[in-house]
């Protein structure tokens, strides 16, 4: 018997190292994308339309389609919202400036950029992935459920503004402004009129 138990532990820790090199390497891959922004959204854009296209063809899945959008809109939340919320608490950290006299404070979100696609990515990869079981196949009026997002999208996102209008912030990146020298009058002659 302590060989079929020798066997089972060898195969186990076989296995348990396998998925170990597996998961390192998926994380390699993954840290790779990290500067590439644009390049990981256009890929779940092209993923999030196959799986559009699939629901659309099949006519079907609408209640996966519907935990999906919400899913997504809790992340959105998470992406607009600052680490250090100035309603809730006051924190040794930096917080955002209230007043035009306080000191600029950079915004930090709750949910990273990188964290927030790869959670949107993996949402749609499992909604994806559940299409193809009939078991998620709920039979529904979807018009209501698309009704009752768009409210819900509209009251969060009225709620999201009215935050960010009361504490002035703004939780998008506009890019590094260019410092661009001095305007000449004449309008491309050089300053002295050489």
């Amino acid at each position: 018997m302590e060989g079929v138990d020798g066997d089972v532990r060898s195969a186990a820790a076989a296995l348990n190292q396998q998925s170990h090199e597996i998961s390192k390497l998926f994380q390699h891959y993954l840290d790779k994308t990290t500067p590439h922004a644009l390049y990981r959204w256009i890929g779940t854009s092209i993923f999030a339309s196959l799986f559009a296209l699939r629901v659309y063809s099949i006519q079907g899945f609408y209640m996966v389609t519907y935990f999906l959008g919400i899913y997504i809109l809790n992340l959105l939340i998470g992406f607009l919202t600052p680490l250090v919320d100035p309603s809730q608490e006051t924190s040794d950290g930096p917080v955002l400036p209230t007043k035009g006299s306080d000191e600029f404070k950079p915004f930090i979100r709750r949910l990273p950029e990188f964290k927030f696609w790869y959670a949107v990515t993996r949402a749609f990869c499992m909604a994806f992935v559940t299409t193809f079981f009939s078991a998620f196949d709920v039979p529904v009026f979807w018009p209501v459920l698309l009704l009752y997002w768009i409210v819900l999208f509209v009251l969060t996102m009225k709620r999201q503004i009215a935050h960010m209008v009361k504490y002035k912030y703004i939780p998008f990146n506009i890019g590094k402004q260019k410092y661009s020298g001095k305007k000449t009058a004449a309008g491309g002659g050089s300053p002295r009129g050489a």
